[in-house]
């Protein structure tokens, strides 16, 4: 049964779901957060859709053990292509939240009648979601998608912020697909991390769209709208990974501002 005291269940491919993690924390500092990084099998957005399902009804497995009052999916590939067998699979056990319905909404108020970029991963930008959901929310909005695979394993390697990452960035960004648009959408929760750096392309001359914090606030209105939201600061943070890596930890730990302890959770023997 959901309560007001139990966490919030936040799970990505690595550590770019850590971006949405601490805008929730920002937002609802008396929120519990469990997050669960798959980093045994990342990138998720150059695998099947089938196999993104697996590791995602898993990892809703080992969050709900923990009695999560949702399961927030903090990565446009598992979003894409596993969120409507999430919430199939979770049913009145936890409220069930992506990533892309609320940057979808979000463009739909503020950008009719323009063409919008977006960079996301193959998996993201190939099934189409982005631009099916937008389609059917305003048909009056274009959408040039780009995928730009190369990001988050640059990102994941700590890559992104010397010479190197800025040339891949660029390259990706000259790309006909992102000709003329009004803003662009940060379609995976890694590239926050990048955000200056695509800024810094345009010359800060068009919104990009970074979907944490985007998402924080849909979480908010969500556990309002179902009176969930704690009142009592509750017990601390943690952090599940299906492997040991000391990116996630540098990360987590430059996030968070505190002393991390992650717990490993092997997703099959």
């Amino acid at each position: 049964m959901m309560n007001k005291g139990n966490p919030i269940g936040i799970f990505d491919s690595g550590m770019g779901g850590l971006t949405v993690a601490h805008a929730v924390k920002n937002l609802l500092p008396n929120e519990q957060i469990i997050y669960f990084g798959d980093s045994a099998h990342l990138p998720y957005g150059d695998k099947s859709a089938a196999t993104i399902q697996a590791y995602s009804i898993k990892i809703c497995d080992v969050l709900l053990q923990h009695n999560c009052k949702v399961i927030l999916i903090a990565c446009n590939s598992a979003s894409a292509a596993a969120f409507e067998l999430v919430k199939a699979y979770v049913g009145s056990k936890a409220q069930v939240m992506n990533v892309i319905d609320p940057v979808v909404e979000y463009v739909g108020e503020k950008y009719s009648n323009a063409k919008i970029g977006l960079i996301g991963t193959k998996q993201t930008v190939g099934s189409g979601v982005y631009a099916q959901k937008i389609a059917a929310r305003n048909a009056s909005i274009t959408l040039g998608a780009l995928a730009t695979p190369l990001l988050v394993p640059m990102i994941e390697e700590g890559f992104y912020k010397n010479e190197i990452s800025e040339q891949i960035i660029n390259q990706y960004l000259e790309k006909p697909e992102l000709e003329d648009i009004k803003a662009l959408i940060l379609g995976c929760t890694h590239y926050p991390l990048i955000k200056k750096q695509v800024s810094d392309f345009y010359a800060n001359a068009i919104e990009i769209i970074d979907s944490s914090v985007i998402v924080a606030k849909a979480l908010q209105a969500l556990l309002a709208y179902h009176n969930l939201v704690s009142k009592e600061k509750l017990t601390k943070n943690r952090f599940l990974v299906s492997d040991f890596t000391p990116s996630f930890q540098l990360a987590a730990e430059l996030f968070f501002q505190e002393e991390i302890n992650l717990e490993k959770h092997i997703l099959w023997e």
